[in-house]
């Protein structure tokens, strides 16, 4: 099996400044538990060699300690989440620093680990509640007599009091906690300065596309020439990459959107154009949450005493109707979260290919993002030129960001695909 750190694609400083601080956690293990055995400690190592030095957090060199707050920020499909993962799984290894082997490396990575806590929201914000009981439980002693570790995915998706719950265990932690933040980046509309203050920032980049390629050949078996294909229309995006060029429902969707700039040919065209690309993100979100719904709705009916025929399962159904309506709540917004993902992959698309078009009116000496659509990309520059180009690309990142501010998704594109036929 290979170290827990062999999926994060094209982050060797990251690796190193991460593997540094778990030698220096394990440090920190050692020297607790010689001061609880002192008299082992005083007896002296058993084999002759001379005792390990012990680097404490804050010593010499900060950089290589350890501290109990992180924040992984960096582009979509830089590896935020891989890294924090994988550094959880480190800071678990009994052996080293991420072998990936022991079981502490093992479990960390599958998701099992008794002290390591994975917050990965399906809904469109992290509530307080949510926040609260994560801390509360983040609180008590490992079990495993490690560390206990917290790795919130999306930590921008904090809700105010959430964050501020978050703030209050990061500014008096217990000794044996860690807390692992994700985010695209420490603007205060992605994480707030106070918390940001109190964290040691990782800074991982956008992976270049020959790195991706790799990994899709090294570790799930795509043929090369697929994997360059998928690496360079993901444009440095590992989960998209891996989904490009194992699954043909994904090239579907992404030649539909690709062809949409031949689609816009009138008024009546963009909006048709606009509805097709909602429709499109809804039924790809529907697919991808129907299952786990159905699953979770017959499993709390199941455990409320749904099917039951003993005393009182009539009435202890009718009394269920409020956690039925809570579940149905959590699952709208999962769905919500699912459709706005589904329509932003298509924008970054979309997007990809006007950049084609503007670097090739430019003459820019790089490659294209879509080499599948490269002729009709030069088309367009030819048509547009270099500043048509840019207004197109412009219009695509307003869209972005309009949905990112939770304008309806559906008037955000209408207003963009009317403002590509207009150019």
């Amino acid at each position: 099996m290979p170290d827990v750190f062999a999926d994060l694609v094209g982050q060797d400083e990251v690796v190193v400044e991460l593997r540094r601080a778990a030698a220096a956690a394990a440090a920190v293990l050692r020297a607790a538990a010689a001061d609880r055995a002192p008299a082992l400690l005083a007896a002296g190592p058993a084999s002759g060699d001379e005792p390990e030095t012990v680097v404490a957090p804050g010593g010499p060199d900060a950089s290589t300690g350890m501290t109990h707050a992180w924040i992984f920020t960096g582009p979509p499909g830089s590896g935020r989440s891989v890294a924090a993962r994988a550094f959880a799984a480190a800071l678990q290894c009994v052996h080293g620093t991420g072998c990936g082997e022991c079981p502490g490396c093992h479990t960390t990575m599958g998701g099992t680990h008794a002290d390591v806590r994975l917050v990965e929201p399906e809904g469109l914000s992290i509530g307080v509640n949510d926040m609260r009981a994560l801390v509360l439980r983040a609180a008590s002693t490992p079990s495993g007599g490690r560390w206990q570790v917290v790795v919130i995915s999306d930590a921008d998706r904090l809700t105010e009091a959430a964050g501020n719950a978050l703030l209050k265990a990061i500014e008096e932690p217990p000794p044996r906690t860690v807390f692992l933040l994700c985010a695209p980046s420490t603007h205060p509309d992605d994480i707030s300065v106070t918390i940001r203050s109190r964290c040691r920032v990782v800074p991982l980049r956008q992976p270049p596309a020959a790195a991706v390629a790799e990994v899709l050949v090294r570790r799930d078996g795509v043929a090369p020439d697929v994997a360059r294909w998928a690496a360079a229309a993901a444009q440095g995006h590992v989960g998209r990459a891996r989904r490009l060029a194992r699954d043909p429902e994904a090239r579907k969707r992404r030649d539909a959107v690709l062809a949409v700039p031949r689609r816009l040919t009138g008024v009546g065209a963009a909006f048709d154009a606009a509805s097709a690309l909602i429709e499109a993100a809804e039924a790809e979100a529907e697919a991808s949450v129907s299952e786990a719904d159905t699953t979770e709705r017959t499993a709390l009916e199941r455990a409320l005493g749904a099917g039951g025929t003993g005393r009182g399962a009539a009435g202890a159904m009718r009394g269920a109707a409020g956690q039925l309506k809570e579940l149905e709540k959590r699952q709208k917004s999962r769905a919500t979260r699912a459709q706005r993902d589904a329509l932003d992959r298509a924008l970054v698309d979309l997007a990809g290919f006007y950049r084609d078009a503007l670097t090739m009116a430019l003459r820019a000496p790089v490659d294209p993002v879509h080499t599948d659509t490269a002729a009709l990309a030069g088309a367009g520059a030819q048509k547009w030129d270099a500043e048509g180009s840019l207004r197109r690309l412009e219009a695509v990142l307003a869209c972005r960001a309009a949905i990112e501010a939770n304008v309806k998704p559906r008037i955000a594109v209408e207003a963009m695909m009317l403002a590509l036929w207009k150019g």
